[in-house]
């Protein structure tokens, strides 16, 4: 049965802070707003603490290609291999079957701090890349949409493997012709005693944030317009 008004899919990937974004607070209003007259639909793999290896087959030769210590890296894995890519595909099949020619399809990620952490970041842009390549074709979506929220400023400025993230997510965001990047250095301002600290994780005030500024990339990114250029869409 042909949809009666178009529909947008969202894709939601990631470790902990997009398991922690609540799209009921943010994601979903932005999406009644932005897209009045399409319905807009969702679902969510994502899961705290996460490599980009769990969502990337060919990662141990893009690590090899650049000089890292695969079988150590992967000491710990115990054969967890891609457990996280193949349930976007099942999850994607089943709204696939319930609207089989969506308007559009955007892929939002936000991952990286446990790259971060291993000082993997030398791999960091080949993984999402090959990620993104990865999706398009298995989901038979050529012009899929992607969405990447850069790493907070949690990582300091001293910190190489945390900038390093950071930047890659940038590159492959805007080295995509349908790629935009979304800031996050504001969603994780925390309050202690008075004292402000950057948290590795964000206030719900953030995640809100988080989901509007995916959904208002996305928008761009669907009508043909250059999306913000400083993560930061209004």
């Amino acid at each position: 049965v042909a949809d009666e008004k178009p529909v947008h899919i969202f894709i939601l990937s990631g470790q902990s802070n997009m398991a922690g974004m609540n799209p009921t607070l943010g994601l979903e209003p932005e999406a009644e707003a932005l897209f009045p007259d399409a319905e807009v639909v969702y679902f969510k793999v994502a899961r705290g603490g996460q490599p980009i290896r769990y969502w990337v087959e060919e990662w141990d030769a893009i690590a090899e290609k650049h000089g890292i210590d695969v079988q150590a890296k992967r000491a710990r894995d115990k054969n967890k291999g891609t457990m996280y890519y193949q349930p976007i595909l099942v999850e994607y099949q089943k709204i696939i079957q319930q609207h089989p020619d969506p308007a559009s399809v955007t892929f939002c990620w936000m991952q990286g701090e446990r790259d971060a952490r291993e000082g993997l970041g030398a791999a960091y842009a080949d993984a999402m890349t090959q990620l993104i390549q990865s999706l398009r074709r298995d989901l038979k979506q050529p012009q899929m949409n992607v969405v990447i929220g850069r790493l907070s400023d949690f990582g300091k400025p001293d910190d190489a493997a945390w900038q390093n993230v950071r930047q890659a997510q940038v590159d492959v965001a805007k080295g995509d012709p349908r790629g935009a990047w979304v800031d996050c250095d504001d969603l994780n301002d925390k309050e202690r005693d008075g004292v402000k600290r950057d948290d590795l994780h964000y206030t719900k005030e953030g995640y809100e944030l988080l989901g509007r500024r995916y959904v208002r990339q996305a928008k761009r990114l669907i009508d043909g317009r250059q999306p913000a250029e400083d993560g930061r869409p209004g």
